[in-house]
């Protein structure tokens, strides 16, 4: 007797958990992802995607957070722009706020290890973007990332997280609190990753690329060069065409990569709180 139909949720659940969307992209053009995953559990050699069990895996996975897909409503229509990398699905807290959320999504994101200048200069341009009824957007990283979330969150306003990892723990882990509070006061946190999976260096780049394709703009407050994700963020924004924004760069070395990206007329300088909002 032939298995019941696998939902395209479950389909696509099951592909995410395995391949990056880049890999499916010209299958999924032509096929279902029911298809898809059917295709590549024949032609897997090693056995491992048969032993894997979609519709198990998702119930179980959704017991911490819901799996949303491109054809739900609430899906983000912005992620189109990312071609082939579009997400085949985010793992989500918070779905029923997503629209209102990113239809105004602004990030603020640099370093981790930041200078006292960088976090001040978050908390204003943070607590501005909130009251003016921007959604701050950002990691949990250490730093400018979290300063963000919670310069927004003492405004009042609910704000928009990025984790990579899976959403049944923080990252990092001891901004658990912060994590929980996202949610719990209207905002919404989304990741790639399922449950249970930890970040690494992969993970990390590719929610950044996330960060930029969910936000209409990026506020660099303070970035290293070629090390922190922010910078990959950044990048990936002006690709994406969306707008960069940066304060004035400081001569403190972790300001070198915000300093290249103004000096190559990538970044466009923004004294102040109230000049971002003039060009938002």
């Amino acid at each position: 007797m032939p298995s019941a139909a696998l939902s395209e949720r479950a389909a696509r659940a099951a592909l995410a958990a395995h391949f990056t969307p880049d890999q499916l992209a010209a299958d999924l053009a032509q096929l279902s992802a029911e298809e898809v995953w059917q295709q590549r559990v024949r032609h897997d050699g090693s056995g491992r995607l048969a032993q894997y069990k979609p519709r198990d895996e998702l119930a179980n996975a959704e017991l911490t957070c819901q799996f949303i897909i491109p054809s739900d409503q609430v899906w983000p229509a912005a992620l189109a722009d990312l071609g082939p990398d579009c997400p085949l699905g985010l793992w989500v807290r918070g779905d029923d706020q997503l629209p209102q959320l990113t239809a105004s999504a602004v990030a603020v994101t640099g370093n981790r290890n930041a200078t006292e200048q960088a976090l001040t200069r978050t908390q204003a341009f943070a607590a501005a973007l909130a009251e003016a009824g921007h959604t701050v957007t950002a990691t949990l990283a250490y730093g400018v990332d979290s300063t963000a979330h919670r310069a927004a969150a003492q405004a009042g306003r609910a704000t928009l997280a990025v984790l990579p990892r899976g959403l049944d723990r923080a990252h990092p882990h001891d901004h658990a609190r912060l994590l929980s509070s996202i949610p719990a006061t209207g905002g919404s946190v989304v990741s790639l990753y399922r449950p249970g999976t930890a970040a690494s260096g992969a993970t990390l780049r590719a929610s950044a690329t996330l960060l930029a394709a969910l936000v209409r703009a990026v506020i660099l407050i303070e970035a290293l060069d070629h090390a922190e994700a922010a910078m990959h963020t950044a990048e990936v924004a002006t690709g994406l065409h969306r707008r960069l924004l940066a304060p004035p760069a400081t001569d403190d070395v972790r300001a070198d990569g915000s300093a290249r990206l103004l000096a190559e007329q990538r970044a466009v300088l923004v004294p102040d709180p109230a000049r971002a909002l003039a060009l938002l």
